[in-house]
């Protein structure tokens, strides 16, 4: 049986349904972008004054010479109907109901209760339209002790034991330039919980309320910590588990250039192959399926001759020489090595307008 061809579908999945936006800067517009990417009608609403602050964000003087908001904006909102209303005016607010009892989807990240001080939350909506999905993405969830707490992506994975697991081997943790909290916690979860709760409402006709925390999220992804605490009583620290530097075979290795390879070869087999391509067979019985001890002393040892080795070529000669080997050894690359790939240049992950790329194509690929 052969795998259907990638992006044959005729019919996007989410065709008819209509989404209106009031989030700002990143989780809540990339989540509406997916729903809008998946074939959604989505209507962006924002004040009448500088509307989504990410307008301004990184924005770049041959933007403000094209009059245009920043790439972070336009990236996001691509294929967007855009909306003013000024939630504070009865009319704008009367305005609103009104397109609720047309749509499908309400997604908003105000503090929590914004929306029912502007008389606009959730029973005023429902009672407009009972079949609605309403979606509040927030920091720490609609209740709780820290529900009124400002709050930004490095404090959501602080809070939730991410930023402890990001660390580097003296412990100082690295902040990294991928919003987990945001993308993850709020994009993503936010997604699955709007899908799922218009399933329901398709089925049953009435709406749901759902409540998406972007700590809650990336808190109950924190799974190997998670397992670590409930096996040896604490989460463990770089270089002593087994995917965060305890064995050699799971690591980033600098090479000769300043550039770095990632191994990634877990398993027996690909440790195995890995020994050959690099002439090291009296390796090949020095792996943790074997009894090497997980953050042992064989294992850094192995590791440390193993960096010693990767130091002695360049990325692009180890790259090449790893190229036929099936035992996952790969580039470190750069974004902007990466927008040049095969990989994603075949399978057409990159949005282009006029030649530049303007967008990272939503990751999902439909047959008929």
């Amino acid at each position: 049986m052969t795998s259907p061809s990638p992006d044959t579908a005729t019919h996007q999945p989410l065709t008819g349904v209509r989404v209106l936006d009031l989030t700002r800067l990143l989780p809540g517009p990339a989540a509406t972008r997916h729903l809008a990417d998946l074939g959604a009608e989505v209507i962006k609403i924002e004040d009448p004054g500088p509307g989504d602050y990410a307008r301004d964000m990184m924005r770049t003087s041959a933007d403000r010479a094209a009059e245009r908001p920043s790439l972070f904006f336009r990236s996001l909102n691509r294929g967007k109907t855009e909306m003013r209303l000024d939630l504070k005016r009865a009319e704008d607010r009367d305005a609103l109901i009104e397109l609720v009892r047309h749509a499908d989807v309400l997604i908003e990240s105000f503090r929590p209760g914004v929306m029912a001080r502007l008389g606009v939350g959730w029973d005023t909506l429902r009672a407009a339209n009972p079949a609605l999905v309403m979606c509040s993405i927030s920091g720490y969830g609609q209740d709780g002790p820290l529900a009124q707490a400002a709050g930004h992506d490095i404090n959501y994975v602080g809070y939730a034991g991410i930023l402890d697991q990001l660390a580097s081997a003296d412990g100082t943790p690295i902040v990294p330039n991928v919003q987990i909290g945001d993308l993850l916690g709020g994009a993503l979860t936010a997604v699955v919980g709007i899908l799922a709760a218009l399933v329901d409402a398709r089925a049953t006709g009435r709406g749901r309320y759902v409540d998406v925390s972007m700590t809650d999220s990336v808190f109950a992804h924190n799974l190997m910590a998670f397992f670590a605490v409930g096996t040896r009583g604490k989460a463990s620290p770089a270089g002593t588990d087994l995917l965060n530097g305890g064995v050699p075979c799971y690591g980033v290795y600098r090479t000769a250039d300043d550039r770095f390879m990632a191994v990634g070869a877990l398993e027996l087999k690909f440790w195995q192959a890995m020994c050959e391509v690099i002439e090291k067979p009296e390796w090949k019985a020095q792996h943790w399926a074997l009894g090497q001890r997980v953050g042992g002393d064989d294992a850094h040892a192995i590791r440390d001759e193993l960096a010693a080795l990767f130091l002695t070529a360049t990325q692009a000669e180890w790259t090449a020489r790893f190229a036929d080997a099936d035992c996952c050894v790969t580039p470190v690359l750069r974004m902007e090595e990466a927008l040049q790939h095969p990989l994603f240049v075949e399978r057409n992950s990159v949005v282009k307008e006029n030649g530049e790329p303007v967008q990272l194509a939503l990751p999902l690929r439909f047959a008929d």
